[in-house]
């Protein structure tokens, strides 16, 4: 197998990682938004918990998605993980229009994507694999 062919299956494992890692971060979060809701309707939680409690779903949503992106990268895990929380916020987007006939843009918007980004970054700070110590060239 040549180099281009190596980093072709390469791109095609990034991108599988990505898709599957927007698509488990889409499930967490709406399984915790699912919680969240029976919380609200059992008076735990205050109705006016909604923005929290959406943040709280896409952080720990786009965490685990992440993870798994960074499980497929072997390099640059970083960038896979806010890979997928893009993903899972755009298919948040998508589902939205889905459900609705315009697309609106307002704080929820915002809070939603800072949730993916910020639990896609972590992620990819903390699921990044160990890296080898580095000896000195030295001999003793």
């Amino acid at each position: 197998m040549g180099k281009a062919e190596e980093r072709g299956a390469n791109a095609v494992q990034m991108a599988t990682g990505v898709a599957l890692g927007g698509l488990l971060a889409l499930g967490i979060e709406l399984v915790v938004l699912l919680l969240g809701a029976a919380a609200v309707s059992n008076g735990i939680l205050k109705e006016d918990a909604a923005p929290q409690l959406t943040a709280a779903a896409c952080v720990l949503g786009c965490f685990g998605g992440g993870l798994l992106a960074c499980a497929k990268w072997k390099s640059r895990r970083l960038l896979g993980a806010l890979a997928a929380g893009a993903v899972c916020y755009l298919l948040i987007l998508a589902v939205g229009l889905l459900m609705s006939d315009e697309l609106a843009f307002g704080l929820q918007s915002l809070i939603e994507l800072a949730g993916c980004l910020c639990g896609g970054a972590l992620a990819g700070l903390l699921g990044g694999g160990r890296r080898k110590k580095r000896t000195s060239g030295r001999k003793k």
